[in-house]
């Protein structure tokens, strides 16, 4: 492309009887752009690189989203150990950023008031939620995508029998000692639950619906089943043992789902697709869909919500946990500078989805296997990688 404008802008200022003044300057702030871009993205490969080397990394996969632009993608190390090189069209099972997915196609329901955030999830998923302890107490949706329900994982959330009354003698162990909206807790059944209300409300399998309102739109490859998928573009994922110093292989995070064979139920089999993590999709798409929700909803010419569903979900429910609807905020992932998005943890994979909605930039960030040691609530290997690409591509620009 600039060899082309080198070519062409000679032409260009002659036809139009600009001066070749104009052209130098013009041709300087061209060039300079370019070096500056090559430096960044220079800066930023070495830094990886050693990061990579101080921490047992299996392969990383980054994103640099500036001005509301993808300015920067790029893969180092590993899809399979020691065998095939990562690739930015390699794609990742990205853990929890799923949830801003369900939680995306909830709000578009809304909005077609198919659905109300104040709605009793009783009535909604088909059977009784309520915590035993506040009987009286109605658990919203809008409860399951703040994580303010007061439901828990302790019963697990593979499937929707963990809290069935009729299904799970043990179902009361599912919801914790506060009433629901009064306090916090991170729960990956909440967002099963509202996968399969998803369904119940849309009459549509969830990776039907998402592919279909969410990634087709915004023309990204991807999705929640995964035998719809190319599966020679899995990134392994590895998880590292600290004790033996190696990374293992977990092939589960892209097991078949045998739809063909299996006795799928609509609105109750759905944690089948993990509403909760089992979102597949490359490095570079989940930027232009992080770039859609640092535009409040809209990508280009497409919109996928409106501005008020967006800023809802970017919006805090609960005092002090900073957590929306899907959307998570932080001021120490870079010190004291205000993002939103999500992080995912895995199986071994660490990801994370972070925008800083006034400046417009934001990074995504993967793993397929890493040092599984936190800091400050982040990856380190994950947190590393941000600070080093805030560095090379924001600050130092």
């Amino acid at each position: 492309m600039e060899t082309f404008w080198i070519v062409y802008l000679p032409f260009y200022f002659s036809k139009n009887r600009l001066s070749m003044k104009n052209f130098r300057v013009l041709f300087f702030v061209l060039f300079l752009s370019n070096v500056i871009s090559l430096n960044a993205q220079e800066a930023s490969t070495q830094r990886l690189t050693q990061l990579m080397k101080d921490y047992p990394v299996m392969g990383l996969s980054v994103a640099v989203v500036k001005e509301g632009k993808v300015v920067h993608t790029q893969a180092l190390g590993w899809k399979e150990e020691g065998k095939i090189p990562l690739q930015t069209t390699d794609l990742f099972r990205i853990a929890s950023i799923s949830k801003s997915f369900i939680a995306t196609a909830i709000l578009q329901l809304v909005e077609k008031n198919q659905l109300s955030l104040d709605a009793d999830v009783s009535e909604l998923v088909g059977f009784k939620i309520r915590n035993p302890k506040f009987p009286n107490t109605v658990i919203t949706l809008g409860m399951l995508l703040s994580h303010t329900s007061s439901i828990n994982d302790q019963e697990g959330y593979f499937t929707l029998d963990a809290i069935h009354p009729a299904k799970n003698g043990s179902w009361a162990k599912a919801y914790n000692a506060y009433e629901p909206g009064m306090g916090y807790q991170y729960c990956n059944l909440n967002f099963n639950l509202a996968g399969a209300i998803l369904e119940r409300v849309s009459e549509t399998r969830i990776d039907q619906y998402v592919k279909k309102n969410i990634l087709d739109p915004l023309k990204i490859y991807g999705g929640y089943n995964v035998d719809e998928l190319d599966s020679y573009r899995f990134a392994k994922i590895y998880a590292y043992d600290r004790r033996q110093s190696k990374f293992n292989y977990t092939a589960i995070a892209y097991a078949s789902k045998n739809l063909e064979d299996s006795n799928y139920i609509l609105g109750y089999s759905t944690p089948l697709f993990s509403p909760t993590g089992g979102m597949k999709i490359t490095v570079p798409d989940l930027a232009k869909y992080m770039i859609m929700h640092m535009n409040l909803g809209k990508f280009e010419s497409v919109r996928i919500l409106t501005e008020q569903s967006s800023q809802r979900m970017q919006t805090p429910v609960f005092e002090g946990k900073n957590y929306g609807l899907g959307i998570r905020q932080t001021t120490t992932l870079l010190p004291d500078i205000l993002l939103k998005g999500h992080t995912g943890s895995a199986y071994g994979l660490y990801s994370g989805m972070f925008f800083n909605p006034e400046e417009k930039y934001g990074f995504v960030v993967v793993s397929n296997g890493c040092d599984p040691t936190y800091e400050d609530g982040f990856n380190i290997v994950i947190r590393k990688a941000f600070q080093i690409l805030y560095e090379d591509w924001i600050l130092n620009r």
